[in-house]
């Protein structure tokens, strides 16, 4: 019973802070987009990141996001079977919350979901800034090695634990404050997979965008860490 506890534990949290993280950053977009301006919904993800680091961070580790555990894991840090349970739990997460999002956006009278989405990711004609693949796939690799190179800097051995997720959550703010217009900022494929399901049609056919160049520029940043490039 006591195993079966360890390994439910870290998984429980990390659906809910998934969850947690599309309901307020996605949210943030939907519900409240109007009122509160680009920065305000970066500020949104970076804080909801912080208030789950510290809320879920001692039983999982607060990954709640497939590249971080992917960076994790190339860098020597989880093993393969634990990487690939953190998916699970993060993915269903992610519908979970896009699940509520929607519930709490259909009780305005004029939302419709195929005009008003659910914050979900894009690129081209039509998308927010219209930048083209190269942009979008060039930023959500480049951007998510430097999220994951913070998170693993952050919390390796030597560095000051009580302000890592403070430093992690600040790094998803600013890149949210560069990247809205390319991508809607996923460096995060859980994040873009809970909206892409709901919302079907572009988001959906774009979706592997936000999968695939996440998980390259996680890949190199647990590579770096892995080889000691970057070890304390």
């Amino acid at each position: 019973m006591a195993t079966v506890k360890r390994v439910w534990k870290p998984l429980l949290a990390e659906f809910i802070g998934t969850a947690a993280l599309v309901l307020f950053g996605c949210g943030s977009a939907v519900l409240a987009g109007e009122a509160v301006g680009q920065l305000g919904i970066s500020l949104a993800f970076g804080l909801a990141v912080v208030a789950m680091a510290y809320g879920i961070g001692p039983v999982s580790g607060c990954h709640i996001n497939p590249a971080i555990s992917f960076g994790a894991w190339a860098a020597g840090r989880m093993t393969r079977a634990d990487m690939l349970r953190y998916w699970a739990a993060q993915a269903l997460g992610g519908f979970a919350g896009a699940c509520v999002l929607l519930l709490i956006a259909s009780g305005r009278s004029d939302y419709a979901i195929g005009l008003d989405g659910l914050g979900q990711n894009g690129w081209g004609e039509g998308y927010l800034g219209e930048y083209g693949i190269v942009a979008a796939f060039t930023w959500e690799a480049v951007a998510t090695f430097l999220f994951v190179v913070v998170v693993l800097g952050a919390t390796q051995a030597g560095a000051p634990a009580m302000i890592a997720g403070l430093a992690i959550g600040l790094t998803l703010t600013v890149i949210h404050i560069v990247g809205i217009q390319i991508t809607g900022v996923s460096v995060n494929p859980a994040r873009s997979l809970g909206p892409a399901l709901l919302v079907q049609g572009k988001a959906l056919a774009q979706l592997w965008l936000f999968i695939v160049a996440p998980l390259l520029g996680a890949a190199a940043a647990g590579w770096l860490f892995r080889q000691k490039h970057l070890a304390a």
